[in-house]
């Protein structure tokens, strides 16, 4: 068994740099994906399909990403399932050629070459907007949008896209689609200070957070102890004790290793954890009339199967870290209500940022409105 096992993965690895030497990259990770990198004829196939629908195409769209492609699995992040539908939606006139695993950088950097039309599309998190459109950085108000139904009520709202989209795009940005992974969690490290169930658990527990002064205010509201950590150095900062607790969604824990290193998971819903596909405004406008209905109908199915990829991949997630050892709390609504009543976006000490970032307390209160207000999707929440 171990030696097929080794003979298996041999045969992959050969054909996989077999097709990367010849610059079929794509194609090495399209058969990577669909686990036939161990037949040589399988591999051969689908780099004659990948060559010939490249040939094919009248445009190609270099769309890169922050994950490797298996990332699905347990962070719904689709780009596979996009490429595809793209690719089919236009009827072969696109090529989407995949550039996944931070090739060409992730976050900030993507988002960049997007604005550039450096690249023609990219995947980044949702906050990496704000810049260009203040109102997006809401998404991190505490309980606006932190459950999955709320955070794609609003960004599908006729409201999201009348006074967002137009700051996007005047930016140089065509936004495809919103990806829904899940809410961020209170993740405690082993050793550190166990179950967290209520704010009065975190009390004096150093928690890792990003740059974004509205996290940092809402742990610090909940009576933690907000540690700014720079992401690539959590990991190390959380074995170490230097943080005790970190906010990524299950699905990034898992991602991004951190099984080992942790006790306890909470669901608190407080702040999505919202990626994006956007695309370069000019190159898409570029493109004719029935090619530009293509991506948007090969965005949108992908949407759909983001939302119904979403438990799959939190069970999965969960799965593979309770095998660490980690242990899971769901919160019941009156301990959900708890944590709002601590750090929920009605407190006035949120009506600077709701001032600052929506323009007024009125136009805060249409995105509070579009946030709870039920749209034609429906996606699963923890």
């Amino acid at each position: 068994m171990d030696r097929n096992r080794k003979e298996l993965a041999s045969a992959e690895r050969r054909n996989f740099l077999k097709l990367a030497g010849t610059g079929s990259f794509t194609a090495a990770m399209v058969a990577g994906a669909a686990g036939t990198l161990w037949s040589s004829e399988a591999a051969a196939q689908t780099n004659k399909e990948e060559r010939e629908r490249e040939q094919a195409a009248d445009h190609v769209m270099t769309l890169a990403t922050a994950y490797v492609l298996g990332a699905s699995r347990s962070y719904p992040i689709m780009q596979l399932d996009l490429k595809e539908n793209i690719q089919n939606a236009t009827n072969g006139k696109v090529y989407v050629k995949l550039a996944p695993g931070g090739q060409l950088g992730a976050g900030g950097a993507l988002v960049q070459k997007v604005q550039g039309g450096t690249i023609q599309a990219a995947q980044h998190s949702l906050s990496n907007f704000a810049p260009f459109a203040s109102t997006v950085d809401l998404i991190n108000m505490p309980y606006l949008c932190g459950s999955n139904q709320r955070f794609t009520n609003l960004v599908n709202s006729d409201h999201w896209k009348s006074e967002v989209h137009p700051k996007v795009e005047a930016a140089g940005f065509k936004a495809l689609f919103y990806v829904n992974i899940d809410p961020r969690v209170v993740a405690v490290r082993k050793g550190g200070a166990g179950a967290v169930l209520s704010p009065s658990d975190l009390s004096g527990v150093k928690f890792r957070v990003p740059g974004s002064k509205m996290l940092q205010q809402y742990y610090r509201m909940v009576g933690a102890n907000p540690t700014p950590v720079a992401w690539g150095e959590t990991p190390s900062a959380i074995k170490q004790g230097v943080a005790d607790a970190l906010d990524p969604s299950v699905g990034a824990l898992y991602v991004f290793g951190f099984k080992d290193i942790l006790s306890h998971v909470t669901f608190t819903q407080a702040v999505p954890d919202s990626q994006v596909y956007s695309c370069n405004l000019e190159w898409f406008n570029s493109m004719p009339a029935d090619v530009q209905e293509g991506i948007m109908w090969g965005s949108e199915m992908t949407a759909h199967q983001n939302l119904s990829k979403v438990p799959s991949a939190r069970a999965y997630a969960m799965s593979e870290l309770a095998k660490s050892g980690v242990e899971f709390h769901s919160l019941s609504e009156d301990q959900l209500a708890e944590w709002q009543a601590a750090g929920g976006y009605q407190l006035s000490e949120w009506d600077p940022f709701k001032t600052e970032l929506a323009g007024s307390l009125d136009a805060f209160a249409k995105l509070e409105e579009a946030a709870g207000t039920q749209g034609k999707y429906y996606v699963h929440d923890a």
